[in-house]
């Protein structure tokens, strides 16, 4: 800090005197907290919704998809839809997916891994974070060393040489301590609202930049792990990834107000629409599967006797689907009974085929529509 008590930064050295948390007080004036009722209430709204769902851990591995995909988009890290959904349908594609899709799937790994693991614990703590990471980018790499020279350029996770926007701290235990001090905030300070506080973690996260790599999607991550852990929401589901991606300039410019002015408002206030936002999305995007699932069980159980509702349930947990997982859900013994089974669902509009070499996949048309809306 400068004698004024100011905190200075300066892009070309290590920000080790970053500020431990808690922020002051002060600074979540009205208009924060009237931002944060609204978002409080469509955060509500949207957990309420996911209990609407049949088996929420089944369907919502769909949603789960799309904000992995969008998670690494923001990375640089492309896949297309069709590559996705295809490795999702059948594990040995997974095994022999492209980098970019299997990037995308250890997001989506990882989240769900993390879930499990608070399911199983009691809060977050920096270990998970680890863990996080660590399925993230397929590694038994921990925290950064601290003779590691990282910095960040102008292009944000680009590796190429370019303008240094940021140097994030190091040092001998000085990112353990940082780390610790923000899980500490997270879970202990009750005088700030939780939703609120995640906010404020997700810049602490950032500017600490803990691991060589893979920092924005763990945090991600940490982002909806936690407002599981605060009961906040059921189920990690929350498309935050694409709001960031559309807006991805006023991401980028708030996240620096606060290093180089310490100017949180701007940031909390982004962050918060930003949950509002994709609180309702995410809201609209259940409401269209679930009308879908009813409109399509209704029209096919009165044609075909042996359509149940677990099979139209699996049908709408994820866009491509393999015909031996009909096979085992409707019980069907026989190839001919099967194939005749798949013709159906086809002639009626729920599946179509794709045949792609030997592998045949069948397409949930109504679901990509929903998700690409």
């Amino acid at each position: 800090m400068d004698r004024l008590g100011k905190v200075t930064f300066d892009r070309n050295i290590p920000f080790n005197n970053l500020p431990d948390l808690p922020i002051s007080e002060s600074i979540i004036d009205t208009e924060i907290l009237k931002t944060w009722g609204l978002t409080s209430r469509a955060l509500a709204e949207l957990n309420a919704n996911i209990l609407r769902i049949p088996n929420p851990s089944m369907l919502i591995n769909t949603i789960t998809l799309q904000e992995a995909q969008s998670s690494t988009a923001i990375e640089n890290i492309f896949t297309t839809e069709d590559e996705l959904y295809k490795a999702v349908s059948d594990s040995v594609k997974e095994k022999e997916a492209n980098s970019a899709t299997k990037e995308v799937l250890r997001y989506r790994e990882a989240l769900w891994g993390g879930f499990r693991t608070l399911q199983e614990t009691n809060g977050l703590d920096v270990s998970t974070v680890i863990t996080v990471f660590q399925k993230i980018k397929d590694t038994t790499q921990g925290i950064r060393p601290p003779q590691s020279q990282i910095v960040i350029k102008r292009g944000q996770s680009e590796i190429h040489s370019g303008e240094i926007i940021y140097t994030p701290p190091r040092g001998e235990g000085i990112i353990e301590e940082k780390l610790e001090n923000m899980i500490d905030f997270m879970n202990n300070d009750n005088a700030i609202d939780p939703l609120i506080r995640m906010v404020i973690a997700h810049y602490q996260f950032e500017a600490i930049h803990p691991f060589t790599d893979g920092n924005g999607r763990t945090g991600r991550v940490i982002n909806l792990l936690y407002l599981v852990d605060q009961k906040l929401l059921s189920h990690p589901v929350l498309y935050l990834s694409k709001y960031i991606i559309d807006n991805k300039d006023d991401y980028y410019y708030c996240l620096s107000g606060v290093t180089q002015r310490q100017e949180w408002k701007p940031w909390i206030l982004f962050m918060l629409t930003a949950v509002k936002h994709t609180a309702q999305h995410t809201n609209q995007i259940i409401d269209e599967i679930l009308n879908q699932m009813d409109a399509t069980y209704s029209l096919v159980q009165k044609k075909l006797r042996w359509y149940s509702l677990e099979l139209n349930l699996a049908l709408f947990s994820q866009p491509y689907i393999k015909q031996k997982l009909v096979g085992e859900i409707t019980g069907a013994k026989s190839r001919t009974t099967l194939t005749q089974y798949m013709k159906e669902l086809v002639r009626l509009g729920v599946l179509s085929s794709n045949k792609e070499g030997r592998e045949v996949f069948y397409v949930n048309n109504d679901l990509i529509r929903i998700l690409k809306g």
